[in-house]
């Protein structure tokens, strides 16, 4: 039976081998640059890392948002 490990997803900053054990890219396409982040499976902290992608992916999404409609925590109407 799995053991139950309850933490704190908001203990503050990220290790620096979570950032670490995240690879980087911009790719060009033909709507312009992106962002790609690519995480190694096989990582010691590979949940760290996880979610550092994830919170990075959150942050990104929350300022479109707020560039958009002015509120960084509802979607946009679809049109």
């Amino acid at each position: 039976m799995p053991k139950v490990v309850y933490r704190s997803l908001k203990s503050g900053r990220f290790l620096k081998s979570a950032a670490r054990a995240v690879e980087t890219k911009n790719v060009a396409g033909h709507n312009g640059r992106k962002t790609v982040r690519t995480l190694d499976a096989n990582d010691d902290n590979f949940d760290d890392g996880l979610r550092y992608v994830f919170a990075q992916n959150v942050a990104r999404a929350r300022r479109e948002n707020k560039r958009v409609t002015g509120r960084a925590d509802v979607a946009p109407r679809k049109r």
